[in-house]
């Protein structure tokens, strides 16, 4: 091969500095101390090398980030062009500013160059699926270019940022076709680092049953009975967490503390679990629609329709727009017709939500409801001698 068409070669493929990922530079085990982990790697890189003598097909590498994904696929494409064939390397944000860049009179290529430059690719690098923003047009483009790679059976490389479960439908049938796709996992994490606490809910972490007083010696019988009654109930729940479970009460009351222990109980046997404050999603949701957003509106809005146990905290809080009843509809009714188990906390009565989210929420089929009674826990705050709350431990209702 002469050194210009490497020179052009090496252009065309769009690689910039990662030309210095290659095979050579990667271990072929990986750099994980977790034998699992590096025989998952030692099977990616020796598919990622089957495919770069003969591209065929689609080759799905996913993984955690930094877990090596983007090495293994550069060294494919450094592969191809030591040996004088052409492949194309682009992320998913990048390939959307571009196309929308190539709409400027004074772009070097016509947007309709361009596309059809990545459509037609010989070999295509997708990098980054799924960290793009999920707008209208943005969705519209890709399926567009995979829908067309798919059907010409085009060799394709594709490193999806989420799982491949949140991706959109059409965009997911397509990377789990089994007669043209061939998945690779790297590095797959037991529990999904999006379920745990993040650094916002410091407080909700030491939320646990343990720490819960449910007796409160110094309320009337009737309520201490009702505390008692919540109390046991959650935890049962929290044991075998089917179907919805719904917390309703005043300020103060515990509602949270109960459905945070649900999510640490979840935690403590490595169950996945996701708690959100319903105010603060709809903020998130705003806020990614943003394009410097670090998370995409899809993969946000996904992981909390799709949780396999979702605690919603505050709910009825939000400003109640038509928009925000929208988003929190769609989720309920996700969650409802998948049957998703669902911690829901509110202070409101049924008559004061909207009426198609209540409706799925008093569901006697799904739902079973508790109304806490009991006052603020700040009352039991005040000057004065207060009985010491006892440690509840779990293995009296295990």
């Amino acid at each position: 091969m002469t050194r210009e068409r490497q020179t052009h070669l090496i252009k065309y493929s769009n690689l910039g500095a990662l030309t210095r990922f290659t095979f050579s530079t990667l271990l072929p085990e990986g750099r994980s101390g977790n034998p699992a982990n590096q025989e998952q790697f030692a099977q990616a890189y020796q598919a990622a090398r089957t495919f770069a003598s003969e591209p065929r097909g689609w080759l799905i590498l996913t993984g955690p980030s930094g877990c090596g994904k983007t090495h293994l696929a550069a060294a494919i494409v450094n592969e191809r062009i030591s040996q004088g064939h052409p492949a194309f390397f682009i992320s998913t944000p990048d390939l959307l500013d571009r196309l929308r860049s190539a709409f400027n009179p004074d772009s070097e290529m016509p947007y309709d160059e361009f596309f059809d430059q990545v459509r037609n690719a010989p070999l295509l690098i997708l990098d980054d699926l799924g960290a793009q923003t999920s707008t209208p047009w943005a969705k519209e483009k890709l399926e567009q270019l995979l829908n067309y790679r798919f059907n010409s059976e085009l060799p394709t490389v594709i490193i999806p940022i989420i799982a491949i479960e949140q991706l959109n439908d059409r965009i997911r049938t397509r990377l789990t076709d089994p007669d043209l796709c061939r998945t690779y996992g790297i590095e797959e994490k037991e529990t999904p680092s999006e379920y745990s606490w993040g650094p916002e809910f410091e407080l909700q972490k030491s939320m646990t049953f343990e720490t819960f007083d449910h007796e409160r010696l110094n309320l009337p019988r009737e309520q201490r009975e009702n505390l008692k009654h919540v109390f046991e109930g959650v935890f049962r729940f929290a044991q075998s967490p089917e179907g919805w479970l719904i917390l309703q009460g005043a300020n103060g009351c515990g509602k949270t503390h109960l459905a945070a222990a649900v999510v640490n109980y979840c935690y403590q046997a490595k169950k996945p679990a996701l708690f959100v404050v319903v105010p603060e999603f709809l903020d998130h949701l705003r806020s990614a629609f943003n394009p410097e957003s670090r998370v995409s509106y899809d993969q946000l809005f996904e992981k909390v329709k799709t949780a396999p146990l979702l605690v919603l905290d505050d709910f009825g809080e939000q400003t109640t727009t038509p928009w925000a009843q929208e988003k929190l509809y769609q989720v309920i009714n996700y969650r409802y017709n998948a049957k998703l188990s669902t911690v829901i906390t509110t202070r409101h009565t049924m008559d004061e939500i909207d009426s198609p989210i209540s409706s799925r929420l008093v569901d006697a089929k799904l739902s079973t409801p508790f109304i806490i009674t009991v006052p603020d826990y700040r009352s039991d705050r005040q000057p004065g001698p207060k009985a010491r709350p006892r440690v509840v431990r779990k293995e009296r209702w295990g």
